[in-house]
């Protein structure tokens, strides 16, 4: 199959009502090179006009870092990339319990089988994970912990959160893909299979129109290890496909949030995200 090429241009615009003096910044907007995605292109503007800093963080993304120390009112971020994802041929690992609970996984993989302030410890939870572990090999009670997720929440813009962990949309019965990955992750880690959160975009239609854009947003799934990473999709119910984009991976939301930074006066009244996907191939 011929490689599908976007282009990605995602603007992050504040506006403050008051005078910031200073404001340190990073922004992690940059798609990841894998071996069924590969970065063709890249320009971040900021404004007001500062020089950028890059470095790959400790999760392997690519990190641009910023000060601003005049003052400003407004703060604008904008990123466009190429890329050229392949269609992913995903193999299909089989391990036992006991390789998933091996010294050299834990030890390798471990920080993706803690529990964090996104991903919390939940005894009820805990309970579902065992029940849906019963006669299954990792992969299949994998296969059953996203399943369960879908069936349990409802997508909803708005109904959630930035803060909001797993538990709490679960309890809500509503979400967004943010929710969607957290509670996946619940499961995943209660069942002790090293799951992490990956973050970047998704193009919304099935059917292509060469240098059409279409309005996205900033997406979330899962991938969980189960011999080999498993990349899958719960908010859509399906596999990741030649749709998605990659920008970051890690332990939750925390580790890959596009933009993040403090700042000296303000305070912020109003954020504007804009995503555009375009097909170039």
């Amino acid at each position: 199959m011929t490689p599908r090429r976007l282009r990605i241009d995602h603007v992050s615009r504040y506006s403050y009502s008051g005078v910031v003096q200073s404001s340190y910044n990073e922004v992690r907007l940059t798609p990841l090179s894998t071996p069924f995605q590969q970065l063709l292109d890249l320009r971040v503007n900021v404004t007001p006009q500062v020089p950028l800093y890059t470095y790959i963080d400790y999760w392997g993304t690519q990190v641009h870092a910023f000060d601003i120390h005049s003052p400003h009112d407004t703060m604008t971020v904008a990123a466009r990339s190429v890329v050229e994802i392949s269609e992913i041929n995903p193999s299909d690992p089989s391990v036992t319990w006991d390789d998933v609970a091996a010294h050299d996984v834990a030890d390798g993989l471990g920080e993706f089988l803690e529990y964090t302030s996104y991903v919390p410890r939940d005894g009820r939870l805990a309970g579902i994970a065992s029940s849906l572990t019963r006669g299954c090999s990792p992969r299949e009670a994998a296969t059953a912990a996203l399943g369960w997720v879908g069936a349990e929440l409802t997508y909803q813009a708005g109904a959630t959160g930035v803060h909001t962990s797993g538990v709490e949309a679960w309890e809500g019965g509503v979400g967004v893909c943010q929710d969607f990955a957290h509670l996946s992750l619940c499961l995943l880690r209660a069942m002790r299979i090293p799951a992490r959160y990956c973050s970047g975009y998704v193009y919304p239609d099935e059917e292509v129109t060469v240098g059409a854009a279409v309005t996205a947003e900033s997406h979330a799934w899962v991938e969980y290890w189960v011999g080999d990473w498993v990349a899958v999709d719960p908010t859509a119910g399906s596999s990741v496909s030649n749709r998605h984009v990659l920008v970051a991976r890690g332990r939750d939301y925390s580790d890959v949030a596009p933009v993040k930074g403090i700042f000296n006066g303000g305070p912020t009244s109003g954020m504007q995200v804009e995503v555009q996907l375009t097909p170039l191939a």
